[in-house]
């Protein structure tokens, strides 16, 4: 009996678990990278959040929703929330179609590169080249999707 196609048997799956996994950390791990901003200038977005200021600041904390480097690290993760997720969907239906497990790997080893490449330009204020692994990073959920719908049926 052949093995499924989502099975961990199968590399190309078992890769896209494993990027699927790391690209979830990721965006997962922007929250901290949130409340340690949110912390460390002492800058909420809730009036009870200033009872547990850091650092021996209480009393320090300010209700804040347009600090400049909050609101950079809070587009950086919203930027995560439109992106990350497209790839998690894209690309499992991208393992459906039985795709070379080389090309296949490369795409998802790319998404995430580009993902990781981002984040540190978005944080640094690097342009152009946040714009250009964002854009790299894009292109590769779109040339997984548009292998998705040549498979399909419309």
């Amino acid at each position: 009996m052949a093995d499924s196609v989502l099975d961990f048997a199968n590399p190309v799956f078992a890769s896209y678990a494993a990027y699927a996994g790391l690209a979830s950390m990721k965006m997962m791990g922007m929250v901290v990278v949130t409340v340690y901003y949110r912390r460390m200038k002492g800058v909420h977005a809730n009036p009870e959040d200033t009872l547990f200021t850091s650092f021996g600041d209480k009393g320090k904390a300010v209700v804040r929703t347009d600090h400049p480097d909050i609101e950079r690290v809070r587009r950086l993760h919203l930027n995560d929330l439109e992106n990350i997720p497209q790839f998690l969907v894209v690309g499992l239906l991208y393992v459906l179609t039985k795709p070379s497990s080389d090309v296949a790997v490369w795409h998802f080893r790319a998404f995430l590169a580009s993902r990781m490449l981002h984040t540190a330009c978005y944080l640094g204020g690097l342009q152009p080249w946040r714009s250009i692994f964002f854009v790299f990073g894009y292109v590769t959920t779109v040339s997984m999707a548009v292998q998705v719908v040549a498979m399909g049926s419309l």
